[in-house]
């Protein structure tokens, strides 16, 4: 093998690296796809020296619009849109166009529901029954003054011809017991009507009859068959448990009767409210003053059993008496008292 001198190695050697220079073309810029091979130790195992790192290109406005765009998607996902952050969005980015439109924010299912307001409640007004006013005695009224006279007695034979009047208006009062309602008139009236009305009706069930203690063994007044409402009465409880205690009146005994010649005679028409003050009046002075049922001068007194009876009631009898009387009785006149005659008041 030939040795060739150090100086032709050396001469050909740079020949070589001129001739490569001329034909390689010139580049003035690396392409962005070698830049990262430039600072690789590796890719010049020529070079002794670490060449300056070349900085890094920054990336095209399209790719840096397109990750902000990325950015704020992953944003509106992680965060809860706000229309202030969609305010600010829009004014940082004025060039930009979007799609999107502010978010509204979404419904707080942790908020309680309004409590609902109770309904108004509408005024009903409760009609309240209505009170049964006093019946009418307009039948019973009429049968009176068709079948008694003034003297107070009675037609019981043709009174029992139309006596299924007489049961309409027992069945009237029957229907419509009093009322606390009603006057104090009210009631009396039609106390005093049901007792005589029902004695008459007792007479007219047993007719003919000579006398009314002839009824129930001698006590037709404690005969338990008075109907009024849901209560059944005896003759005696009207008068003594009901007209007495209640209305304390004295001259309720010359209103009720009790079939007998010796009672207080019947009144020939019905007692109302309105006349009932009148009729009182009218019904004490005629009793008193007939000689019939008292025999009354200034020093003694004949008078009915009646003030015997229920003495408690008229209180001091000789200024009772004088009252209605149109004899003037003495203080310390003699009072006596006269057989009762029980016999039937028929005409």
């Amino acid at each position: 093998m030939r040795t060739y001198p150090l100086f032709l190695l050396l001469l050909l050697s740079f020949s070589f690296a001129c001739g490569n220079n001329e034909t390689a073309p010139k580049t003035t810029e690396t392409p962005a796809a070698q830049a990262p091979a430039l600072g690789n130790k590796a890719a010049s195992p020529a070079l002794n020296d670490q060449p300056e790192a070349t900085p890094e290109p920054a990336p095209p406005v399209a790719t840096q619009v397109a990750k902000e765009k990325e950015n704020n998607t992953k944003t509106m996902i992680t965060e809860k849109p706000t229309a202030r952050k969609v305010a600010q969005e829009v004014t940082e980015h004025p060039g930009e166009e979007t799609a999107l439109e502010a978010p509204q924010p979404a419904p707080d299912l942790t908020t309680e529901e309004p409590t609902p307001a109770p309904p108004v409640q509408q005024k009903v007004q409760v009609q309240k029954p209505a009170v049964p006013a006093a019946p009418s005695h307009a039948i019973w009224d009429g049968l009176l003054r068709k079948y008694v006279n003034h003297a107070g007695r009675v037609n019981y034979a043709g009174l029992k011809k139309e006596e299924a009047k007489l049961d309409e208006y027992l069945a009237l009062l029957s229907k419509n017991p009093p009322q606390n309602t009603w006057s104090r008139a009210e009631q009396m009236a039609f106390w005093i009507n049901a007792y005589n009305a029902f004695t008459v009706k007792l007479i007219l069930d047993n007719y003919p009859v000579s006398s009314i203690t002839k009824l129930n063994g001698g006590q037709p007044w404690e005969l338990r068959w008075v109907k009024i409402g849901s209560k059944t009465y005896t003759l005696n409880e009207i008068e003594n448990s009901i007209l007495r205690p209640k209305f304390k009146d004295a001259r309720i005994h010359f209103a009720v009767n009790c079939a007998a010649k010796s009672c207080p005679p019947l009144l020939n028409q019905a007692w109302t409210a309105q006349n009932l003050e009148s009729n009182f009046e009218k019904q004490a002075r005629a009793f008193i003053n007939n000689p019939a049922y008292n025999k009354i001068t200034p020093s003694s007194v004949q008078v009915s059993k009646i003030f015997q009876w229920y003495a408690e009631d008229f209180g001091n009898l000789i200024a009772f008496l004088n009252r209605y009387s149109k004899v003037k009785i003495s203080p310390g006149a003699k009072v006596s008292f006269l057989e009762y005659d029980w016999a039937l008041n028929s005409q």
